[in-house]
């Protein structure tokens, strides 16, 4: 949501100078301080006047009387749309650490999310949040079928995000006059087993109860009904939301900032971030990305986010990818008083990195 207005070239450099100040020292600034600190070469009247003009815009305001000003909402926008570019030097040492740290052969992919929270909270300073992969937009990668009970097995399959998916499905009666044969019912689904993995392999999970079974083979035509039945159910569950689950790291340091100094603004986050989730995650994984700002990443300020416990936050969000297709989302949760250069380039980079690591 940008802010529309006209600033002539000084007002645009008070209100990026008021910023930078404001983001560095937690305090407000007033005139003499900004043409003392960036060696301005007017007085301060000069800059008093172009403080008041941007305060009667909106976009800086006074916490109190006498005071100096720091940044609005508004001002922080303006800020964001117009007058920085992300840090190269900060993508390309996410990137780095995150190839680098973790390792996709030996570790689960839950340990994998987890370590890269932890890397992208080190490297922002901001609290990181990490969403699991949908399975709604997973393939299979393998499927097993594999008896319980007599009557009962339990269908497995793995997607190509290293979720599992199983479903417990009843074993088809034996042909007409032929008894039961355990050792046969073993190999029988061992056949089809590999059979399915063959036929399926890399279809999308959803799509699996639309396939036409028509041209089994007679060797399993007493499954066919029942294999149908099976894969309409695990299609079902994968069109069922996947767990909200979101991988969080760095709230401690987070909390250390001046902004989270009232405790009942702090359980309120704490409660959000560890009870609440369910709410959170819709903001980060369906925002969609800035229209126009030539970025990939959503830039939620203050007033922006929705959640009255993140009101007086900045939320920094992007996808990462299967191919074209948005499977989860990473971001990072810190004051308004944020370094957005570092913010969006770490956020970026941990997005690009994973839709990499996951394709």
């Amino acid at each position: 949501m940008s802010v529309q207005l006209n600033l002539n070239k000084r007002q645009q450099y008070v209100l990026w100078a008021t910023v930078r100040y404001y983001i560095a020292t937690a305090e407000p600034v007033g005139s003499k301080t900004l043409v003392d600190e960036y060696n301005l070469k007017v007085s301060p009247a000069t800059i008093r006047n172009a403080m008041g003009n941007l305060e009667k815009a909106g976009l800086l305001y006074q916490p109190h009387t006498s005071a100096g000003r720091v940044p609005s909402d508004s001002g922080y926008r303006i800020y964001v749309d117009r007058m920085i570019t992300p840090s190269e030097t900060l993508s390309r040492e996410m990137e780095l650490a995150l190839r680098d740290r973790l390792n996709w052969n030996n570790w689960t992919l839950e340990a994998l999310m987890r370590g890269a929270a932890q890397i992208l909270a080190t490297l922002s300073g901001y609290i990181a949040l990490i969403t699991w992969p949908q399975t709604s937009t997973a393939r299979l990668m393998h499927l097993q079928l594999v008896q319980i009970e007599p009557n009962k097995m339990v269908m497995v399959v793995v997607t190509d995000s290293y979720h599992t998916q199983s479903v417990m499905v009843d074993v088809p009666p034996p042909p007409e006059n032929e008894d039961a044969d355990p050792d046969l019912l073993e190999s029988e689904l061992q056949i089809l087993s590999n059979f399915l993995n063959s036929q399926l392999r890399g279809q999308s999970l959803t799509a699996l109860s639309e396939l036409d079974w028509s041209d089994l083979g007679r060797e399993f035509e007493h499954y066919a009904e029942s294999i149908g039945q099976w894969l309409a159910e695990l299609a079902r569950k994968a069109h069922t939301p996947a767990t909200t689950g979101i991988f969080i790291s760095g709230l401690a340091e987070v909390l250390r900032q001046p902004e989270f100094s009232e405790l009942n603004q702090v359980q309120t986050l704490v409660q959000l971030l560890e009870e609440e989730q369910e709410q959170l995650w819709p903001l980060i994984f369906e925002s969609p990305a800035l229209e126009g700002s030539g970025r990939r990443v959503n830039v939620r300020i203050g007033a922006e986010n929705l959640l009255e416990p993140i009101r007086t936050c900045t939320l920094v969000s992007s996808t990462y990818h299967r191919g074209s297709t948005p499977i989860g989302s990473v971001g990072v949760l810190g004051p308004t008083r944020m370094m957005y250069e570092n913010a969006i380039a770490s956020v970026e980079a941990a997005a690009d990195y994973l839709s990499a690591a996951l394709s």
